[in-house]
C-alpha cells in the first residue's frame, strides 16, 4: 500500500482505481471476533472478563480514518486507548467507516448499535470516557457476524444521511 503525495500535501492511496483520501475525517466501526473468553487488562481500569463472541467498537478519527484504522491493525504500538488492549486478543474481521467531521456522530452510531437487538455492554465507559455514552464497545455474543455487519452498515447509513458533507465542510 504505497502512498503518493498530491496537491496540498494530502496523502492519497490508490486501490483498484479507487482513490481514498487518507486524511478523511469520520467515524468508524471495527467488527471484532474474540475466539474465546479472555481476562484482559484494560489499562488503569484493571482486568475485565470478555466473553467470546462478536463485538463492535465505534471510534472517531478526526485526523484521518485510514490512518487510525491502520494504527489499530498494527500489532506493535503504544497502548493509548481502551481498544488497544482488546485488540491484542481479538481479531478485526471487518471495518465500516462514515465521513463526518463531528465527534457527535461517533456517539450517535454507538447509541444506535446499543439499541440493536442482542446488544450488550460488557464494560461501561469503554472508549467513551470523553463523552456520556454507556460504552463505545458493543457486545453481540454469538450472533452471526454477517448480521452484526448488516446492523452496523444500517446504523452508519442512516446516520450518514444526518451528517452530510456540505460544500467541503461538515455540518456541526
Amino acid at each position: 500500500m504505497a502512498f503518493r503525495r498530491r496537491n496540498a500535501g494530502t496523502a492519497v492511496k490508490s486501490i483498484n482505481r479507487v482513490r481514498i483520501c487518507a486524511c478523511v475525517k469520520g467515524t468508524y466501526c471495527l467488527i471484532l471476533e474474540l475466539p474465546e473468553e479472555r481476562r484482559i487488562r484494560v489499562g488503569a481500569r484493571g482486568f475485565r472478563t470478555f466473553p467470546r463472541g462478536t463485538y463492535v467498537y465505534v471510534g472517531s478519527a478526526l485526523a484521518g480514518i485510514e490512518r487510525r484504522i491502520a494504527r489499530h491493525m498494527r500489532s506493535s504500538k503504544k497502548k493509548r486507548w481502551h481498544i488497544d488492549y482488546l485488540l491484542d486478543k481479538a481479531l478485526v474481521v471487518s471495518t465500516v467507516a462514515m465521513h463526518s467531521g463531528s465527534k457527535r456522530a461517533e456517539c450517535e452510531v454507538a447509541r444506535a448499535l446499543l439499541a440493536s437487538e442482542g446488544a450488550e455492554v460488557i464494560m461501561r465507559r469503554f472508549g467513551s470516557s470523553d463523552c456520556g455514552c454507556p460504552s463505545h464497545l458493543i457486545y453481540f455474543g454469538a450472533e452471526d457476524r454477517a448480521w452484526v455487519a448488516e446492523s452496523v452498515v444500517r446504523a452508519v447509513a442512516v446516520l450518514a444521511c444526518a451528517y452530510p458533507a456540505v460544500a467541503g465542510r461538515e455540518r456541526e
